[in-house]
C-alpha cells in the first residue's frame, strides 16, 4: 500500500539523507513538531478539566452529554498525536525508525477515528440546539428524556463501524481498497455530517439574531458557534488534504495540517473557560463557575451533591 495513501502524522517517517550527511533534520518541521507537541499537552490537560468537571462535578443536561463526549473524542485524538509527535521527533534525532509503517498506519487510522467522533458531535450538537429553537415546545416536552446519550452511542458505533472497515482494508488488501474505503469515508463526512452541521449553525445564527422575546442561554451560543468556526477553520483542512492526498495532490505540508488538527481539538475548553467567565468588566471567574454558566441552561445551581 502506498504511504500516502495514509500518510502518518506528522513528519515524514524516513529521516532524509543528504550526501555525506546521513541524518538531515529539518530545523523548520521540528520546530513545528514542538509546537504542535505543546499545543496537544495543553489541550490535554485542557480537555482531562473539561472531563473532570462535566463528569463529576456539573449536573448532566442534553448539551453536557454531547460535550462530555466531545472531550473525549479530543482527548483521544490528541493522545495519539502526543504519542506520534514523540515518537517521531525520536527518530529524526535518532536517525533511525522507531515505527513500523504498518504501526504508523495503524496508529494515523485510530486518530482518524477520534477525529471522525469529532465532526460528529458537533453536528449532532448544532442539530440539537436547532430544533430546540424551532420547535420549543417539543423541545421542552416531547424530548425522550435519554436522546442525548443514545445518539452519542450510536455515534460512537458509526465511528467505530467506519475506522475498522477502512483500517481492515488499508492494512489486510491491496491500496486500491484503501483508496477506496478513505474516499467514501470523507465523502460521508463533507457530504452527511458536514452540511447539517452547518446549515443548523445558521439557521441558529439567525434566529438569536433575530431575537427570540424569550431569553436565551446566549453563552451556550456563543461557544457553540466558535466551536463548529474553529473546527471550520483549523479542523477541516486535515478533511481535505486527506482526501486531495488520495488524487496525488498536496496543497500543504502535513506538519500545518496536523497543527492546525491539535489546534482544534485543544481550543475548545479555553474557550468554555473564556465564554463563560467573560463580563462587562471582565472578571476571570473560577473554572466551575465558567463551566456552570455556559452549560447550565437555567439560572438554578445544578452542582452534583
Amino acid at each position: 500500500m502506498e504511504l500516502n495513501q495514509t500518510s502518518p502524522p506528522p513528519t515524514s517517517p524516513v529521516p532524509e539523507t543528504d550526501g555525506d550527511n546521513p541524518c538531515r533534520v529539518e530545523v523548520t518541521d521540528m520546530a513545528i513538531d514542538g509546537v504542535t507537541l505543546l499545543i496537544c499537552l495543553c489541550g490535554l490537560v485542557g480537555n482531562g478539566a473539561v472531563l473532570w468537571l462535566l463528569g463529576c462535578r456539573i449536573r448532566r443536561n442534553p448539551i453536557t452529554v454531547y460535550v462530555l463526549n466531545l472531550a473525549i473524542a479530543d482527548f483521544t485524538f490528541l493522545l495519539f498525536m502526543v504519542t506520534s509527535s514523540l515518537l517521531y521527533m525520536m527518530e529524526n534525532v535518532s536517525c533511525s525508525a522507531v515505527m513500523s509503517l504498518t504501526y504508523q498506519r495503524s496508529f494515523f487510522l485510530l486518530s482518524l477515528f477520534s477525529y471522525n467522533m469529532g465532526l460528529y458531535l458537533l453536528s449532532a450538537i448544532s442539530i440539537e440546539r436547532c430544533v430546540s429553537i424551532l420547535c420549543p415546545l417539543w423541545y421542552r416536552c416531547r424530548r425522550p428524556q435519554r436522546l442525548s446519550a443514545m445518539v452519542c452511542a450510536l455515534l460512537w458505533a458509526l465511528s467505530i463501524t467506519v475506522i475498522a472497515a477502512v483500517t481492515s482494508l488499508c492494512l489486510l488488501h491491496e491500496h486500491e481498497h484503501c483508496q477506496m474505503a478513505l474516499i467514501i469515508m470523507y465523502v460521508l463526512n463533507f457530504l452527511i455530517f458536514a452540511p447539517p452541521m452547518v446549515i443548523s449553525k445558521v439557521i441558529l445564527f439567525i434566529k438569536v439574531l433575530c431575537g427570540s422575546k424569550r431569553r436565551q442561554p446566549k453563552r451556550l451560543y456563543i461557544v457553540i458557534f466558535l466551536t463548529v468556526l474553529f473546527f471550520l477553520i483549523f479542523g477541516v483542512p486535515l478533511s481535505i488534504w486527506n482526501f486531495l492526498q488520495q488524487f496525488g495532490y498536496t496543497v500543504m505540508p502535513s506538519q500545518v495540517v496536523f497543527l492546525f488538527a491539535c489546534i482544534n481539538s485543544s481550543i475548545n475548553p479555553f474557550t468554555y473557560f473564556l465564554v463563560g467567565s467573560w463580563r462587562r468588566h471582565c472578571s476571570l471567574v473560577s473554572l466551575q463557575v465558567a463551566f456552570q454558566r455556559v452549560f447550565e441552561e437555567t439560572g438554578v445551581s445544578t452542582i452534583s451533591s
